[in-house]
């Protein structure tokens, strides 16, 4: 199959090396240093489950010189989407379908506006991974996971299809029950370790440890939690608790691309993350205080990072 990975970070880099590594006709949009390096040598990946490198790889910072393709793997930030929305669009052939894999519970919305009805997917991406010197795809992580879907939650032939093509990769795929839960689940997930996270400046393994940080990653997930039921998400009533186990489970030095983003002075993802759980609650009339203390605490960050604030 012919695909375009969108975003060679962390996440699209990995993904998109293992299914380049089992034979399909991969291109990478990148930018920057780690372009330079994947169009000068190649893309290496190291991981627990075996490194492994591609000598030779497709590279650029141009989408349309990859265009058509047939599956287009969304792996930017979310808040990349308005600026990238044209170009993703100037991949698209009669057929073509794009899989996001951002942290956001509003991508889906965003991406059918933007690109027509019946272009995308709904999904996620489960991984700890980032990009640890340009060229380099570090898995630090959790069992590499896509998770996927109709909007409607039904499954197509093209949802099979990329089962199919996935698994060859050896990439874990999952086509959930009910992918809106899903996508919750790793909203809730994701928004939690991130903004305490980032608050905090702790990795995981202190987060987990210390038991007012343990509690307020808790309560933070129980708002979310709310707000998702709220909004009409059919949500297992042991969502929390799972999400919390799941995270015990986790390398002790991981942090959420969040909290790496603020700590290095970025531009991050937090309208989307605890920004959109503060906004959404409001629509619902569903208080979100320790979201809204999380989402107040670090937007001078945000704004310094985005030079809409000096200090």
């Amino acid at each position: 199959m012919r695909i375009a990975i969108f975003g060679a970070g962390g996440v699209g880099g990995y993904f998109g090396a293992c299914l380049a590594r089992a034979g399909e006709d991969v291109g990478f949009v990148a930018r920057g240093d780690h372009l330079r390096a994947m169009a000068a040598a190649g893309l290496q990946i190291r991981s627990r489950l075996g490194d492994f490198k591609l000598d030779r790889v497709r590279a650029t910072h141009d989408a349309a010189q990859l265009a058509p393709v047939e599956l287009v793997i969304l792996a930017i930030k979310a808040w990349q989407l308005p600026e990238a929305s044209p170009a993703l669009a100037g991949l698209l052939g009669p057929g073509t379908f794009v899989l996001p894999l951002l942290n956001g519970i509003e991508t889906w919305a965003h991406l059918e506006a933007a690109l027509g009805a019946g272009r995308v997917l709904k999904g996620l991406a489960r991984i700890v991974s980032h990009i640890s010197a340009p060229g380099v795809i570090t898995h630090l992580g959790v069992e590499p996971t896509i998770v996927f879907k109709e909007p409607d939650n039904s499954t197509s032939p093209r949802v099979r299809r990329l089962r199919e093509l996935l698994e060859k990769a050896g990439i874990r795929a999952v086509i959930p029950p009910d992918v809106d839960r899903a996508l919750w689940e790793k909203f809730i997930f994701v928004v939690g370790v991130g903004g305490v996270g980032a608050v905090s400046r702790a990795p995981v393994g202190v987060l987990r440890e210390v038991p007012e940080t343990r509690r307020l990653l808790t309560e933070v997930m129980g708002e979310i939690y709310d707000l998702a039921r709220v909004r009409g998400v059919n949500l297992e009533e042991d969502t929390v608790p799972r999400a919390m186990k799941f995270l015990d489970g986790m390398p002790a030095d991981a942090t959420a691309s969040l909290q790496r983003d603020m700590a290095a002075g970025r531009p991050s993802e937090l309208e989307a993350w605890t920004g959109a759980v503060v906004r959404l609650g409001r629509e619902s009339g569903l208080p979100t205080p320790r979201n809204e203390f999380i989402h107040a605490s670090l937007l001078p960050l945000e704004r310094r990072a985005r030079g809409q604030a000096e200090f």
